[in-house]
């Protein structure tokens, strides 16, 4: 059965999703408010795939953007509802519930508002355990396909006149460059509502379990940290089988905002002893290199935290700060369909000039 989700959760979901953010992946404020207002103005609930009927409609509630911070974005917590009604709209058919694209510091609760909102369920899936930078990545192997589906978007910065809403309708990889421009023309950063799908293709194709996963990570880490920043780190390695790949100080830190509503950068780490690392930033941490070769990779988690253990996204690295580098290995996270579908990764590999998808593509 489902459960309904309470204020206690809304905290565990952003410090659980704000490791499984990768870098990017929102705010943990972002998140905490929207999550927080779900639970006071209605009872959302959340539900997994065994009690959803194969033909029900679940679309995937989503933000677009940078979450860096280097643009003048505003999004309210309606502007996911909007977004949901205005493909619920389209569809001309009732949903039953809604799935993230993926967790994050704000995004494992994206669903949570406009399902208490309209009266959906949260569904327990998401499209990738982990944040990406496109909506493909986390679009459970529909990038590649032609069939037409719908997508919403919904936000922007009011003061400077740029609120917009939109309805597109066109194969996923078509449509999702259309989105990001609209995030750019909205300020930065978006809300959306995208790919209705049935229940049955979500059972097949998503990362089953994935709010659940952040919610007990979250339990673990507010356990452990009246503990201490060495049982905090503990806490996160053992419940994810994770490790800390370096420790050291951030000695150089270049991220530009693009066009095309991405962050992408480097950032680099001296471990001292000769040891530095490089983190390829797009949006989110999607490499790692060191000294003698790739250390982590897409879809490995990589995390950036502080000595308390408390993570940090790119947007606020600066130089001089002293981080942990955490790498969790792929085949210890539930992945989705998105990981084996070879369409979404040339995007990343021509932005950030780097090989992605020979790792993220090889069996386990």
């Amino acid at each position: 059965m489902g459960r309904v989700l309470t204020v206690a959760d809304v905290e565990f979901a952003v410090k659980g999703g704000s490791v499984l953010a990768c870098g990017g992946g929102g705010w943990p404020e972002h998140g905490r408010e929207l999550g927080n207002l779900a639970v006071t103005i209605g009872r959302p609930e959340l539900v997994t795939l065994d009690e959803v009927d194969d033909s029900a409609w679940i679309a995937t509630a989503a933000a677009i953007g940078a979450p860096a911070g280097l643009t003048n974005w505003q999004m309210l917590g309606m502007d996911y509802v909007t977004a949901a009604r205005l493909l619920q709209e389209a569809l001309g058919a009732p949903l039953y519930g809604l799935m993230i694209g993926q967790n994050g510091m704000s995004s494992t609760v994206n669903a949570w508002l406009p399902a208490a909102v309209l009266g959906l369920k949260v569904i327990d899936a998401v499209g990738d355990v982990r944040a990406h930078p496109t909506g493909d990545m986390g679009s459970i192997g529909l990038a590649g396909r032609p069939e037409p589906t719908i997508q919403t978007v919904a936000g922007g910065n009011r003061e400077r006149n740029a609120y917009l809403e939109a309805t597109f309708r066109g194969a996923t990889a078509k449509v999702s460059p259309v989105l990001r421009a609209a995030a750019d023309a909205s300020g930065g950063f978006i809300a959306s509502c995208r790919n209705p799908i049935s229940a049955g293709y979500v059972r097949r194709h998503a990362a089953l379990g994935g709010i659940s996963l952040a919610l007990a990570l979250g339990r673990a880490i507010s356990d452990a940290e009246p503990r201490g920043g060495r049982a905090t780190l503990d806490a996160i390695c053992a419940h994810l089988h994770g490790e800390i790949i370096l420790s050291g100080r951030v000695v150089g830190k270049a991220l530009q905002y693009t066009a095309a509503a991405f962050d992408v950068g480097q950032i680099r780490v001296d471990g001292g002893g000769g040891k530095e690392v490089v983190i390829h930033v797009m949006n989110e941490y999607m490499a790692v290199d060191g000294t003698h070769g790739r250390l982590a990779t897409y879809p490995d988690v990589i995390t950036t935290l502080s000595a308390e253990g408390a993570p940090i996204s790119a947007g606020r690295i600066e130089v001089g700060m002293d981080v942990h580098v955490l790498r969790v290995a792929k085949q210890h996270l539930p992945l989705s369909s998105s990981i084996t579908d070879p369409s979404v990764y040339p995007i990343v590999e021509k932005t950030l000039g780097i090989d992605v998808a020979s790792y993220a593509l090889a069996p386990i």
